[in-house]
């Protein structure tokens, strides 16, 4: 059984959980037509599937703990599976900076229960809503934003420009709690 709770001083470490390879096998294709946004999914040739992992992000904690939230997912022997990170802002939205999960504990809800913690979070600090955001090209995560109950509410075609990743976009998720 997964048990939810904040990431506090005496969990710290587990703040850096490893990051996991995750599949890239499609991409969500964002559209607006000056009122609402809509998308479509596109599935990638065999060919063009693949993987990618992120590098660790090694987060001081003590540094950290004065502009963000960290939620544990706790497996029933007390291991750390999955970890989110929010992060006050200025906007009304509290900003989801990091979620993610063991590899082995994929597909089983822990997602959700991260956010159903960032919602309570949310509420606390009197902020309209979760944001985040999503690579286009990681169409598992657009996928599970959009179950989760968030909108699109942004596209940046500009932001990897000049980089090794020129060929992805930034979509922004909202969601109202």
């Amino acid at each position: 059984m997964i048990k939810i709770k904040r990431i506090d001083e005496s969990s710290k470490k587990d703040i850096n959980l490893p990051n996991e390879p995750f599949s890239l096998w499609g991409k969500m294709i964002p559209t607006y037509d000056g009122n609402n946004w809509a998308y479509t999914t596109r599935a990638f040739e065999a060919n063009e599937v693949n993987e990618m992992v992120f590098p660790n992000e090694n987060y001081d904690f003590d540094a950290l703990i004065k502009t963000c939230i960290f939620a544990g997912a706790y497996d029933e022997n007390g291991i750390c599976v999955g970890v989110a990170m929010f992060r006050h802002e200025w906007l009304k939205y509290l900003y989801l900076e990091d979620l993610k999960i063991c590899k082995a504990y994929r597909g089983q809800g822990i997602g959700y229960m991260l956010l159903e913690e960032g919602k309570k979070i949310a509420a606390e600090n009197a902020y309209r809503g979760i944001y985040t955001i999503g690579q286009d090209n990681n169409l598992s995560a657009c996928l599970f934003y959009m179950n989760a109950g968030f909108e699109i509410g942004g596209f940046d075609t500009h932001v990897y420009g000049g980089t090794n990743q020129a060929d992805k976009s930034n979509i922004y998720f909202y969601l109202d709690v």
